[in-house]
């Protein structure tokens, strides 16, 4: 890490932001509305800031008790490699620790070559020998 302390806010992701961060990294664009409204309806959001500049964010999405699907944790290039997505995935886990039922599901979809990363956290791989493969489907309405 650099040497100050990194700022962590809750619930404070801007739509502006959000697209800001996913073109920093090379994640999808979506339209400012839709982001708008996603935003309003993730169970918690947090960034992190370097002083006043946003380099990083993390969401969760779900039902609140029982599942939980960790979303966006993206770190601006700058900055990764320096504790901000370990700080982030923590503040998730608070959330996670105050809000989940015994047994609750807490899921994500790992970045390509960052599976070893979430592994760390206590996330397991699929498939196994006990789960199926983990799917997702790119919805475009017709």
């Amino acid at each position: 890490m650099k040497n100050h302390a990194y700022t962590l806010t809750d619930n404070s992701l801007s739509a502006e932001d959000y697209l800001d961060l996913h073109r920093r990294v090379g994640f999808a664009m979506y339209a400012h509305e839709d982001v708008e409204s996603a935003l309003a309806h993730d169970l918690f959001d947090v960034v992190i800031k370097d002083k006043n500049e946003i380099i990083g964010c993390a969401r969760i999405v779900g039902d609140d008790r029982i599942v939980f699907f960790i979303k966006d944790v993206i770190v601006d290039p700058r900055y990764q490699h320096q504790g901000c997505g370990t700080l982030l995935m923590n503040r998730l886990f608070e959330y996670i620790d105050a809000h989940a039922c015994p047994g609750a599901y807490v899921g994500l979809m790992s970045t390509k070559g960052m599976e070893s990363y979430y592994e760390n956290f206590g996330f397991i791989r699929r498939p196994n020998a006990d789960l199926g493969s983990g799917m997702v489907l790119f919805y475009e309405r017709t």
